[in-house]
């Protein structure tokens, strides 16, 4: 009973107010969002700015990090070089070797075949003490220099294995270097991406609430406008939903209990799509209106009980169903607050207002349109 009472006094409150009073508090509330637009706007300049002054700082330290790159992989070109050359250097010491061998091998093999009295023999087999010194001399130089060759040739070797070894650990470094390098590239292209994404985004944003402000401005000069004229008592001003974005009231007080968009429903996980959500509130309680606008519906629709359907003007409309009745009908202007039903029952029996909003004729998250705290 005194929940009927309180309705009353406010339908009686809102009806007793007067045309003017109507648009004054419009031409008010148009004011007070343009200044926390405008707010919004320098908050959103001061971000740019921000922003501009990391985005430099990135580019100057990804022109460091190209720099860094560009010396590693020179570096890197000729340790490269190097080592190939020191490679070559061994395959053609090794192919030296290959070809020195079967000589080498087949001296080696004669003086073993001789053993110790071979060469006693071949000394024997001299004519003079002439002779014998040539001979003498002679084998011990053939061997001498057999020996001298391969032991230079295998400290060769080593030299240039171990020389080819430490030039595959420069280019194993230098590498890791490159590689860190184009990684801090990478990461600092992304991160400059980013910064420019986000001020393409703030960008967006600013030219998105000034064009919020624009609208408010010629709603506000047209309400200015019917103030000052005899007729503001027949001339009818609507103020644009779209500035007021992130500001609309709530059409109800209450949890919300099915969300907009895609969500699994059933226990068979059939998935389901709401153009808007439901919010779950007593039975009897007073839907209001979000924004002001003219009635285009107020009949039972299927699946939604009774529904009401607000015309906000420049294809936004705002959608109530599940009523249990309406408290409009069509052609009717509603103002904000304005109570347009009562809360109903829901097909699964529970009770809930069903709330939908429409920008540019299509459905929109309302929970990005209405304020956050409730």
């Amino acid at each position: 009973m005194l929940g009927c009472l309180g309705a009353v006094v406010l339908a009686s409150t809102l009806n007793a107010q007067t045309p003017a009073d109507n648009v004054q508090a419009q031409a008010a509330r148009a004011a007070a969002r343009i200044r926390v637009l405008q707010r919004e706007a320098d908050r959103l300049a001061a971000a740019a700015r921000t922003v501009f002054g990391d985005l430099r700082k990135l580019e100057l330290e990804r022109a460091i990090k190209r720099e860094e790159l560009a010396t590693v992989e020179a570096q890197l070109a000729a340790v490269t070089a190097e080592r190939n050359a020191a490679t070559a250097r061994v395959k053609a010491l090794e192919a030296a070797r290959v070809a020195q061998t079967p000589g080498v091998a087949s001296r080696l093999v004669e003086i073993a075949k001789r053993g110790r009295g071979g060469y006693l023999k071949m000394l024997l087999a001299a004519d003079d003490v002439r002779a014998f010194g040539r001979l003498s001399r002679g084998v011990a130089a053939v061997a001498e220099l057999d020996r001298v060759r391969l032991e230079t040739h295998r400290r060769t070797l080593a030299a240039e294995r171990t020389a080819a070894a430490t030039l595959d650990q420069q280019r194993a470094v230098v590498a890791a270097t490159q590689k860190a390098a184009a990684t801090a590239r990478a990461a600092l292209d992304a991160a400059v991406s980013a910064r420019n994404r986000l001020i393409d985004d703030l960008d967006r944003r600013r030219d998105l609430t000034a064009e919020y402000v624009s609208e408010l401005q010629a709603a506000q000069a047209a309400l200015e406008r019917t103030l000052a004229t005899a007729g503001a008592a027949s001339t009818t001003v609507t103020l644009p939903i779209r500035p007021f974005r992130g500001d609309l009231e709530w059409p109800i007080a209450g949890t919300v209990v099915a969300g907009f968009g895609r969500s699994a429903a059933g226990r068979f996980g059939t998935t389901i799509v709401r153009n808007g959500i439901e919010v779950a509130a007593p039975e009897g309680a007073t839907a209001r209106a979000v924004h002001e606008g003219t009635v285009a519906f107020a009949a039972p629709f299927a699946g939604y009980g009774v529904l009401v359907i607000v015309d906000h003007g420049a294809s936004a409309f705002t959608l109530y169903g599940h009523l249990a009745e309406a408290a409009v009908a069509p052609g009717a202007r509603v103002r904000r607050g304005e109570a347009v039903g009562t809360v109903g029952l829901v097909p699964a029996g529970g009770a809930a207002l069903y709330f939908e909003l429409r920008i540019d004729g299509r459905p929109v998250d309302p929970l990005q349109w209405l304020r956050r705290s409730r």
